[in-house]
């Protein structure tokens, strides 16, 4: 594993526990977006199902139980502890507009028809949009709470990290993948926004507001 793979998934765990610290010290999960929450739980499912046919290592086996584990913790939470929290009302973004072109791509544009291939293949398709339904909820509120930016800024970061860890496994290992360097090319294209009002006011301790 090379580090830039390594720093990609410590940001992906710092975005998780940022999450569920969240909630937890707030007692709230106002301005998080379940469907989003829902998505990478859904997205974790299936690109992880070789759990239970194929070892790696102890460090692929305890990453991906933990993503799956915890989202659907987040899932749970957001659900039955902190329901009365959450509204609805502007956590409106329609998944199925997701989740039908990314399975759609998943049957056309794979490695292999086969089954844990093509759910392998609509997890990475799904991954790539599935902050969808967080950022449009940015978008109608137009602020968020400066500790849900981390969150979102750390989930950003992990998926930037892996373009350089891509590169860099070309150069070193003569490996390509095309279908998740072009959904990670379009996943962090979708943060390019949100990155700049964050550089520009939440780092500087402004609050996180959107231009009108």
């Amino acid at each position: 594993m090379n580090i830039f793979r390594l720093f990609g998934d410590l940001a992906h765990l710092a975005s998780i526990f940022i999450l569920i610290q969240k909630i937890q010290k707030t007692r709230s999960c106002r301005g998080i977006s379940f469907k989003t929450q829902a998505l990478y739980a859904l997205v974790f499912m299936t690109r992880y199902i070789d759990l239970l046919f194929r070892w790696v290592s102890v460090y692929n086996f305890v990453m991906k139980l933990f993503f799956i584990s915890s989202s659907c913790h987040i899932l749970y939470i957001m659900k039955y502890h902190f329901r009365p929290t959450h509204d609805p009302s502007i956590d409106t973004f329609k998944i199925e507009y997701l989740l039908g072109p990314s399975f759609f791509l998943s049957l056309i544009f794979n490695y292999a028809f086969e089954p844990t291939e093509i759910l392998w293949t609509f997890s990475i398709y799904l991954e790539s949009v599935a902050i969808f339904p967080q950022l449009f909820m940015l978008q109608r509120t137009g602020e968020a709470e400066t500790i849900t930016t981390h969150y979102l800024a750390a989930l950003g970061l992990y998926r930037a990290l892996y373009l350089p860890n891509w590169i860099y496994r070309y150069f070193t290992e003569d490996v390509v993948d095309p279908i998740a360097v072009t959904a990670g090319l379009v996943q962090t294209g979708l943060y390019l926004d949100f990155f700049y009002v964050y550089f520009t006011k939440v780092l500087h301790g402004q609050k996180f507001e959107l231009p009108a």
